[in-house]
């Protein structure tokens, strides 16, 4: 099993944080009837939808880098924001495939 990194952790645990106290959308609009309701199936398909938007703009950035549209730094902070949402993802899922395998090892 690889390690994450602490930094990688922090801010996959402040997204979901976040994303579990308010409810927010991605897009950080809130909606006041799941703000206090988040269920798991509802955190991870938010986590999704925001992993989602973060590799779009990491594509979008590169593809205006190629048309000489855009500063190099953007592109680098947009693509490694893409980078490390995407590996706290991976992790997730790492987690969640885990946990399911030892319960299926728990006996009956």
């Amino acid at each position: 099993m690889a390690i994450t990194p602490p930094s990688l952790a922090a801010a996959a645990y402040q997204g979901a944080a976040r994303i579990a106290r308010t409810g927010a959308a991605p897009d950080g609009a809130e909606d006041p009837a799941a703000a206090g309701s988040a269920d798991f199936g509802t955190v991870l398909a938010q986590a999704a939808q925001n992993t989602m938007q973060s590799l779009k703009a990491g594509e979008k950035a590169s593809l205006q880098a190629i048309a000489g549209k855009a500063d190099v730094g953007q592109v680098v902070q947009a693509l490694s924001a893409a980078e490390t949402t995407l590996q706290a993802a991976v992790a997730v899922r790492d987690r969640v495939v885990a946990a399911y395998q030892e319960i299926i090892r728990m006996p009956i």
